[in-house]
């Protein structure tokens, strides 16, 4: 009988620590950065699919933002810079991560901005920096957040 006992206080103990490390990972997870890291293949401007040429970035040029669309059975992340005065401006995507909390997917999108130097003489000409990745996702996520981070 106490071996019964033992073992059932053996399994309590057990599902109790499973359930704390579990919700620890997931706050860690939340707290600290965490997610899924996302495969993604940056495109040269010759590569872009003609729709997102043609309907996206259009629409979506003069917003800071990033967005996700689905092309044939590809999905293709934009990010975008919006609309600029002068040359010198560039935006990298550097990683994306997709997080999964309370049931709503969300992917990150981390991008590198370059500013022109203040006392740089640019050209004077208005432009849209931007980059489009494919990725290897296999739907759209619920959200997408942009995550700068200012390079010199």
């Amino acid at each position: 009988m106490d071996r019964i006992r033992n073992h059932k206080k053996l399994v309590a103990g057990a599902v109790v620590l499973a359930v704390l490390l579990g919700g620890g990972a997931a706050l860690f997870g939340g707290v600290l950065g965490g997610g899924t890291d996302v495969e993604f293949t940056v495109l040269s401007e010759d590569q872009y699919p003609g729709e997102i040429v043609s309907q996206v970035i259009p629409e979506y040029r003069k917003l800071e933002r990033a967005l996700a669309c689905v092309v044939g059975d590809q999905i293709y992340v934009v990010a975008t810079r919006g609309e600029k005065t002068s040359d010198g401006y560039e935006i990298m995507i550097d990683k994306m991560t997709l997080r999964d909390e309370d049931g709503t997917t969300t992917l990150e999108v981390y991008c590198k901005f370059v500013d022109p130097e203040p006392d740089t003489a640019m050209g004077q000409a208005v432009t849209y920096p931007l980059q489009v990745a494919v990725t290897k996702l296999e739907t759209l996520p619920q959200q997408i957040s942009l995550k700068v981070e200012y390079v010199d």
